[in-house]
């Protein structure tokens, strides 16, 4: 895909297909979601019933997420091969199978063997979803189809925020997954309306391919996962072991980054051999396709780090619960869900170049916003505001790049298109979680360190009773009652409360700041996405061939390939 400013209009006639099956395809997307969302709902009820620490249960959201990015490429081969329709049957089979022994799990080995299938499905049903949506739909209704896909996952992130916290709390956490079950069964029913596509039997696995990727993206998920509880350079006390006293992340994360390179070496020469690659390179091959991808990470990115600053915000600086985070949440989901659905209607008017703009700046002023409003006696109203102009921009976003890499490649490429989505998103979440998460408690503790040694009421001899060689976010009761446990006298208390609180507060208006300053950034990929309107041909200079032969030569492909 390339662009141009001038355009001509092609008059087109769309028959318009029934959206029964975009129910499915939506409620597909939902299980995923939904599951993935009531992990943290119900981590106090798993602990309680398998009587397991919190980190074993969180170890269920990371086997889900790893499984997901590592396997979502091969995923998009087995779609091909087999046929979109046929695999997404058969992994909803496979999803509802693993929800029954998550729902029924009676340790909390069988919960993680659950997850770890869920991922597994879901690396398959990630690309499936995109590849019948390009098989069931065309032109504008495939456009907002693309909106509902996104809408589903925010809504399935809300449903399972609300529900799971309404029956964890009066019923149990294992409802929530019961609901997931009969959805499956729903799902699969109503697949029956799909229309058949054709499977590729030509298409072969790269193994190698799948090994390269999966290590890698697993290595670098990983590696960013535990950038906190590692240590960002020296090895933490949560490092299983150390590198001549460095921390194993950046190492892991390091050699993930060679190892992808190595993949995309590899891939390239598998394709110039006439061999089918694991990702057809293809669908990122022009800059306006690479433009989508550093815009769909950047804003995945940027939704996973307000996921975790804001909720830690109101848990720890108000001292809210859960649920009570959930609802303060909802407000930012809903608005996601609305504007991930609305933006199509905007593709007649503006440009994909000119809703990235404007989608990045929107995001921009919602960070700035938050920054200045966020205060420990913090008004409600005006979070609300920012949060939902930033979910108004985030979910137009999400959607329009999505929309752009679907629609800039041929039908067959659908899988890959949704490998790519699926990679991204997993990637851009653990590294915007991480990279945040790494941001504010490295800003906490230096502060908090520095305000120490400013305070004449904190000497050497009380700051040697309290350990500050793992300063995190704690609420101030918490802090509290570790210094009742010292010698420090009540001016020393509210001195240390005072300098716990403030530099709380400095730390996360300093990481908004910091996403703002990634937002505005992002306005620069965003100039090099498509700049003509759906139904247009860009006027572009004849494209360059391509050697194939001694004789022979082809254009480059991407140019135009759907609109």
């Amino acid at each position: 895909m390339s662009t141009s400013a001038g355009a001509s209009a092609l008059p087109a006639i769309e028959t318009q297909e029934s959206w029964v099956p975009m129910i499915a395809i939506a409620l597909g997307q939902a299980l995923m979601s939904f599951n993935v969302a009531s992990l943290p709902v119900a981590i106090g009820g798993m602990v309680h019933s398998f009587n397991v620490p919190p980190t074993t249960v969180a170890t269920g959201i990371v086997m889900y997420s790893l499984a997901v990015a590592g396997l979502v490429m091969l995923g998009a081969k087995l779609n091909q091969r087999f046929g979109a329709l046929r695999v997404f049957r058969a992994v909803v089979v496979l999803f509802g199978i693993a929800q029954v022994l998550m729902t029924f799990s009676p340790t909390a080995t069988i919960m993680l063997i659950a997850q770890l299938l869920s991922g597994t499905a879901g690396a398959a049903l990630v690309p499936s979803l995109v590849a019948l949506i390009a098989n069931n739909y065309h032109g504008k209704q495939q456009a907002t189809a693309l909106g509902a896909l996104g809408s589903a996952r925010a809504g399935a992130g809300v449903a399972a925020f609300l529900i799971g916290g309404i029956l964890g709390t009066f019923i149990g956490w294992r409802p929530a997954f019961g609901i997931l079950i009969v959805m499956s069964v729903v799902v699969f029913l109503l697949s029956f309306r799909l229309k058949p596509d054709e499977a590729r039997p030509e298409v072969r696995i790269d193994i190698v391919g799948v090994i390269l990727a999966a290590v890698a993206i697993i290595l670098i998920s990983f590696g960013f996962n535990n950038l906190n509880r590692w240590g960002l350079g020296v090895a933490g006390p949560g490092a299983p072991f150390d590198i001549f006293g460095l921390s194993p992340a950046v190492p892991m994360i390091v050699i993930g980054v060679v190892l992808l390179q190595g993949f995309l070496v590899w891939t390239r020469r598998r394709q110039q051999a006439g061999k089918t690659p694991l990702l057809d390179l293809s669908v990122i091959e022009s800059r306006e396709e690479r433009a989508a991808v550093y815009a769909m990470f950047t804003v995945v990115a940027l939704e996973a780090a307000l996921n975790f600053s804001v909720p830690l915000y109101i848990q720890i600086i108000q001292g809210r619960t859960p649920i009570e985070t959930a609802i303060a949440m909802l407000p930012f989901n809903l608005s996601v869900f609305f504007s991930a659905m609305l933006i199509v209607r905007f593709y007649q008017i503006l440009t994909p170049r000119q809703i990235g703009r404007l989608g990045f700046i929107v995001c921009t002023v919602a960070l700035l916003w938050l920054a200045f409003v966020v205060h420990n006696d913090w008004s409600a109203v005006a979070v609300l505001v920012g949060l939902v102009v930033f979910g108004i921009g985030q979910g137009s976003l999400v959607t329009l790049v999505f929309n752009v890499l679907v629609t800039a490649s041929p039908k067959e490429l659908a899988g890959d298109v949704g490998s790519l989505r699926g990679t991204a998103n997993n990637l851009a979440a653990a590294i915007g979680t991480a990279v945040i998460g790494a941001l504010l408690v490295g800003l906490l503790s230096a502060t908090v360190l520095r305000s120490i040694a400013e305070s004449p009421l904190l000497p050497p001899e009380i700051q040697s009773q309290v350990n500050l060689d793992s300063i995190n976010f704690v609420s101030n009761d918490r802090l509290l009652g570790v210094m009742q446990q010292t010698t420090a006298t009540p001016e020393q208390v509210a001195e240390a409360l005072r300098v716990n609180t403030d530099a709380r507060l400095r730390a996360l208006k300093i990481g908004l700041l910091v996403m703002a300053g990634l937002a505005l950034l992002s306005i620069i990929p965003a100039g090099r996405l498509p700049d003509f309107k759906p139904g247009e041909i860009p006027a572009d200079p004849p494209p360059q061939p391509v050697e194939r032969g001694a004789d022979e030569t082809v254009p480059l492909s991407g140019t135009v390939r759907a609109t």
